[in-house]
């Protein structure tokens, strides 16, 4: 029965340790998104849908039931490819992903979804660019160093094609969440900069999930709140069980 970590941008599975350290359970797997600190397939077109589905396709390699966890665009995955295939997994657990018609894109996004201004921005993106960035928004000091260092010209573009393919991903696949049945833990940073609290509770709200939101927590909850992260999915999925 694996517990299945799903990072999200410009993360790579690393971002996940500090979570994964302080579980008691040791049937964990950690899925790198295409493109992200590992090489994508021959043929991938690094767009919304392709993600889903390389992501139903890892689950159903695995022996299950699963425990599905997802941030940022790991969780957009994760709800999504629940909703397409509610037994795919057990329960799930997702947050710092909007999946709401009534949401903007946050101005970096917006800026990757333009063509030609996504490439001018991205090549200005040095890893030092990235990591006062990241530690702008919330992220510790030294992971903010680690992911930086781990965005190369194969991630940006998975980045650039990514976001491209999700302008309107909100209409697009909002109305499915009704379809999610299992168990779901939506968890949200109070102070988020990219989405605000109030998405997480419509998502839960949506989909019938148990909602938590950290005060004095930013976007990435599983390194600014590993501890706290880390009982709450303990909880969740002991109640499922």
């Amino acid at each position: 029965m694996p517990a299945v970590f799903v990072h999200g941008v410009p993360d790579t599975q690393r971002v996940w340790n500090a979570v994964i350290s302080r579980l008691a359970r040791k049937d964990v797997v950690t899925l790198s998104l295409p493109g992200f600190g590992c090489p994508p397939p021959q043929v991938f077109s690094a767009t919304k849908e392709a993600y889903v589905e390389w992501l139903l396709d890892q689950l159903g390699a695995l022996r299950g039931p699963i425990d599905l966890v997802g941030h940022d665009w790991g969780a957009l995955l994760a709800v999504r490819a629940v909703s397409l295939e509610p037994g795919a997994v057990r329960t799930w657990a997702a947050g710092g992903a909007p999946l709401d018609r009534e949401y903007a894109w946050h101005q970096a996004a917006r800026a990757w979804q333009t063509p030609e201004e996504g490439e001018r921005v991205m090549e200005g993106m040095t890893p030092e660019a990235w990591r006062r960035a990241l530690a702008s928004a919330g992220v510790p000091a030294a992971d903010a160093a680690t992911a930086a260092a781990h965005v190369d010209a194969t991630m940006k573009h998975c980045i650039l094609r990514l976001y491209r393919s999700a302008v309107d991903a909100g209409s697009e696949w909002e109305d499915d969440l009704r379809r999610v049945p299992v168990p779901g833990l939506v968890l949200w940073g109070e102070d988020d900069p990219f989405a605000s609290v109030d998405f997480g509770a419509r998502l839960a709200r949506k989909t019938r999930a148990r909602f938590v939101s950290f005060p004095n927590c930013s976007h990435w909850w599983q390194l600014e709140r590993p501890r706290e992260v880390a009982a709450e999915l303990e909880r969740h999925w002991a109640v499922a069980g």
